[in-house]
């Protein structure tokens, strides 16, 4: 790997080369003096804000790479008083800080303690409150309602506290702009939570009807208790779509779609759990005697706050009450830790307090920071409690892991499109090539960096990468059979291991199981007979698996199109122990890279190996070291040879590639050309269109919205020619800021917010998939 050493003043900024993770600081100060010809004992090297000294490794302080370690260079030794004079300054600081690593939880808790109590008291109250229209919007002060939570998309009791307008925007008449109206609402459940400001589609009518066992069908949307970490527990109320119901002789069964929020998430194919707590989504003004099923005299029940003792008030528990003790008593004697939420009361801590801390934080002893482990100016770093448990710290390995680039991380995310997007990515055609599995990961062909299969147990699997890692594996290029995963003890650290094991329909196996189309059958698989009616797969091949099958790629990873899964079925692998195997075919209209017109188009659009940013460099600074300490006679011997050669043909510079132009089809040029208020956008667009596919970069960089970072969704034009997602624009307004984000250009408090539908019909055509989630 590679760094950047800076100096503190900027002027002066060199790459090192040719480091690990477990090189050592000493080490770096021998490169940094070759560098910029400052002695190692003058050199003062800051990174994030801590000084490195020697004896620890680069790995110590989590730099990464291409990071920017600063260096400072001493001037002269300091005189003797002065430094004494420092440490006892830093020693005094020290002492001053120690004092403050305590926080008071008692008015959080008093404060907690008359909300509940409060709530309890209105709760007691035989009279209802009196409801208020505030002349506007659909529902009234006080009224009682179903709120959304806008971070789990589920829906929870509340009160209706305010009803307030966002703008003042003039109306015409019999217009009723849902949008410009908030709700104030309160969670019943979490009155702690405070008020919350909610738009209308976020709010609606308390769902009080209960559908019969007979009046629910497929297809219907209704509102039901599920827990999407734990199927098999209470959870929170979710919108679900029917899918299917089954009825025996013993067993009720239904299956819905979950529906996670207002942005069209969702899990598929989830079994219902509570069948007799299945509510009706009531619309805006819907009289309370809908005859659609029985009214609900009880109040609807959440999953436990607690999943250990699941809420239970005679069971003592270690992680909702004190993490010591365990007993449900003395709230008012109990301290929060800031760092692992974990209650203490005071008396059960070595040594009890006698009384609530003042401090504004307060950590426990397990999170606290040992005095004598606080790093002062001047000292060596000390280990932290993180590392010294890792496998690392007690291995005997004399092994350089620090050198892989599975060890560096992913430097950039793939935001165009979601993580559980099925389907090609836009801008990546089929024969692109990658070094590392990383950056495989940052393109979002495939996200995960080790595992073969990236997908959701209960949605199905978005990619897949052939590296043959498993002997049962069979290439044929459009087709292939597949082994899953699982079945291995990879304990210890391990990268792979042999089969130990069978394998299980559960995971990632039953993920990749449901892109089949047909339903899942755990026991025996299945077979489907319309298999490109499946959900796409994309598929990667990694030059590992070179060895098995001449699909693969010499070097690196190659994107190598869609495909479907045909069937799948148990198997006893060649090790004796039961696998999943499937079977995949290639659908997609793209030639593959192995063919003769996939080779012709990868030339067309001048799809090369992509490296790291900085990774050439330094592999061509290897070579410069490694022919500098080749010995002369060798190296005359090379000249000579290569005198001759170079008489005849004089250097030449590599041949540039001519690269097929992204051709817009006649539809999308239709839309580019109605989005006139962008025309100068458009034109300074088109100009890449003789990149290829680096076109989509040039449109996703052209509508970057200034706010989120993200292609503009919903954008609406300003009048001064930018381009801002209208979510990220009424951010803006709640904040009372009336002005464009881009430019400050004043827009009025009164400013009408359209959207460009013009422009967001184009943006949908060429990133097909990216407002998911949006």
């Amino acid at each position: 790997m590679w760094i950047q050493v800076r100096t503190m003043d900027g002027k002066e900024t060199h790459r090192v080369d040719n480091l690990s993770k477990l090189t050592k600081v000493d080490e770096l100060r021998l490169k940094i003096l070759e560098l910029f010809k400052v002695e190692p004992e003058r050199q003062r090297l800051f990174y994030r804000g801590k000084q490195m000294e020697d004896g620890h490794t680069i790995f110590d302080y989590n730099v990464g790479l291409n990071d920017i370690v600063q260096l400072l260079v001493r001037q002269s030794a300091p005189a003797a008083d002065v430094v004494k004079s420092k440490d006892k300054e830093a020693e005094l600081s020290d002492s001053d800080s120690g004092c403050g690593s305590t926080q008071s939880e008692s008015d959080k808790n008093s404060t907690h303690g008359e909300v509940e109590g409060q709530a309890a008291g209105t709760s007691a109250q035989t009279t209802a409150p009196e409801l208020v229209y505030p002349g506007f919007g659909l529902y009234k002060i006080n009224e009682l309602v179903d709120a959304r939570d806008l971070n789990m998309g589920a829906w929870f009791e509340a009160q209706v506290v305010n009803v307030t307008k966002t703008t003042k925007t003039p109306k015409e008449e019999g217009d009723d702009d849902e949008d410009e109206i908030l709700y104030h609402v309160k969670y019943e459940d979490y009155p702690e939570n405070g008020e919350i400001q909610l738009l209308a589609k976020d709010v609606r009518p308390r769902a009080r009807t209960v559908y019969q066992w007979t009046q629910l069908e497929p297809g219907m949307v209704v509102m039901l208790n599920y827990n999407p970490d734990d199927p098999k527990e209470r959870g929170y109320w979710y919108d679900a779509e029917i899918l299917r119901k089954r009825e025996t002789r013993t067993i009720r069964e239904i299956y819905a779609k979950i529906i996670l929020g207002d942005a069209g998430d969702s899990l598929n194919d989830c079994r219902v759990i509570f069948l007799t707590e299945i509510y009706k989504i009531e619309e805006p003004g819907s009289p309370s005697d809908a005859p659609a099923g029985t009214e609900s005299p009880l109040k609807r029940t959440n999953g436990p706050e607690c999943k250990h003792c699941k809420d239970d008030a005679k069971k003592n528990c270690r992680w909702c009450n004190c993490h010591i003790c365990g007993i449900k008593q003395d709230p008012d004697k109990q301290l929060l830790c800031d760092e692992c939420d974990m209650a203490y009361h005071t008396y059960c801590l070595n040594p009890p307090l006698t009384s609530i801390p003042e401090d504004e934080d307060w950590y426990c002893p397990g999170c606290r920071n040992d005095s004598s482990e606080v790093v002062l100016a001047g000292e060596k770093l000390k280990e932290s409690k993180k590392k010294a448990k890792m496998a690392s710290a007690s291995s005997s390995s004399q092994r350089d892991w620090g050198k892989g680039m599975a060890c560096v991380g992913r430097t950039k995310q793939c935001t165009i499109v979601p993580s559980n997007h099925y389907g090609p990515i836009p801008g990546v055609p089929v024969g692109s090539l990658w070094k590392f599995r990383v950056q495989v990961s940052e393109s979002g062909v495939h996200r995960p960096h080790v595992a073969g299969i990236h997908g959701r147990s209960n949605d199905g699997a978005y990619s897949l990468v052939l590296a043959g890692g498993y002997e049962d594996d069979v290439d044929d290029g459009n087709e292939f059979t597949y082994t899953g995963s699982g079945g291995r003890d990879l304990s210890g650290n391990k990268r792979t291991a042999e089969q130990s094991c069978d394998q299980t329909l559960t995971h990632m196996n039953r993920a990749l199981a449901l892109n089949c189309n047909v339903p899942v059958n755990d026991k025996n698989g299945a077979e489907s007979k319309n298999w490109k009616q499946g959900k796409p797969v994309r598929v990667v091949r990694s030059c590992k698996g070179r060895k098995h099958s001449k699909y693969c790629p010499e070097e690196g990873n190659r994107y190598d199109g869609i495909y479907k899964v045909v069937k799948y079925w148990p198997d006893k692998g060649k090790s004796g122990f039961l696998v999943w195997r499937y079977l995949l075919k290639r659908d997609d209209d793209e030639p593959a890279p192995w063919t003769r017109d996939g080779k012709e188009r990868i030339k067309k659009l001048g799809l090369v190996m992509q490296y790291p940013a900085g990774y050439q460099k330094e592999k061509e600074n290897k070579n410069e070291v490694e022919e500098e300490a080749t010995p002369s006679k060798a190296k005359r011997k090379r000249k000579s040879q290569g005198s001759d050669s170079a008489k005849t043909s004089p250097t030449k510079s590599p041949k540039k590639i001519k690269v097929e132009a992204y051709k817009l089809s006649q539809e999308q040029k239709a839309l580019i050309k109605n989005d006139q208020q962008n025309k100068k956008l458009w034109d300074e667009a088109k100009e890449s269109l003789s990149l290829g596919p680096k076109f989509l970069s040039k449109v996703e960089e052209v509508f970057l919205c200034i706010c989120c970072q993200e292609v503009v969704f919903q954008p609406v034009t300003t009048e001064c020619q930018h381009n801002v997602c209208k979510e990220c624009l009424q951010r803006s307004f709640r904040a009372e800021v009336y002005t464009c984000p881009a430019c400050r250009h004043d827009l009025g408090k009164n400013y009408s917010m359209s959207v460009n539908k013009a422009l967001q019909d184009i943006l949908t055509q060429l990133f097909p998939g990216y407002s998911n989630g949006r």
